[in-house]
């Protein structure tokens, strides 16, 4: 399926915003970015719009779109928090899936698979996302479900810059394949484990983020003062 060109924008915006080539309180300039990826500005209204929801800007009435850069303990703060969320969808879903989603998760695992032996880390992500929702949907919690989703698009620039980290995608698919087994096995306390390691990114994980953004920032300073 062709994804939306506003979609493709507001990745790619993330991308910038994260990597520092638009800093933490930056306004973004409608016509500008329009010009800048050679389309109208409804497409760049709507990436925009997304990335508002998603918390990563912030739209002031009369003044325009800011970017909004969460600090290191936010972040992390986040993290904890969408582990936690995402261990009790998990639990819940051991006892309430259905074959048919349990299908569908498998298929969504052989997709993952795919990815990653293309290395193809977007394409991953797309993947991981549907696996993740997948789970949010089975845990029969319309409210957690909803959270875990709200959570979630807040944090996908920065799930989705983890995943190129070195070794990071081979891991995450073994996650993926426990988190399944635990699933099928209907063991909740498993399920939950599983996914609050796939998902926290405390320690070495955590370290590794921060420095991947940090890298990301200045190597963009750089390519700027040329």
């Amino acid at each position: 399926m062709d994804r939306k060109r506003s979609d493709i924008i507001a990745d790619e915006l993330e991308d910038l915003i994260v990597d520092g080539s638009f800093a933490d309180g930056e306004r973004l300039d409608e016509v500008q970015l329009a010009e800048r990826f050679g389309v109208s500005r409804t497409p760049i209204r709507e990436a925009l719009q997304r990335l508002t929801l998603s918390g990563l800007l912030v739209q002031y009435p009369r003044r325009g779109v800011f970017v909004r850069q969460p600090g290191p303990v936010e972040l992390v703060e986040m993290f904890e928090v969408m582990a936690e969320l995402e261990a009790a969808a998990a639990r819940f879903a051991a006892v309430r899936i259905s074959d048919a989603a349990l299908g569908e998760l498998k298929r969504n695992n052989e997709a993952c698979r795919a990815s990653l032996d293309a290395q193809d880390t977007d394409g991953y992500y797309r993947d991981n996302e549907t696996f993740h929702r997948i789970i949010y949907a089975q845990s029969g919690n319309a409210f957690l479900e909803q959270k875990c989703i709200n959570l979630h698009r807040r944090l996908k620039p920065f799930r989705r810059l983890q995943l190129r980290l070195r070794g990071r995608l081979a891991q995450s698919m073994a996650e993926h394949e426990e988190i399944v087994a635990a699933l099928i096995a209907g063991d909740g306390e498993r399920a939950a484990a599983a996914i609050r390691v796939h998902v926290a990114v405390q320690g070495e994980k955590f370290h590794r983020l921060i420095a991947s953004l940090d890298m990301a920032a200045e190597g963009s300073r750089r390519q700027a003062a040329v």
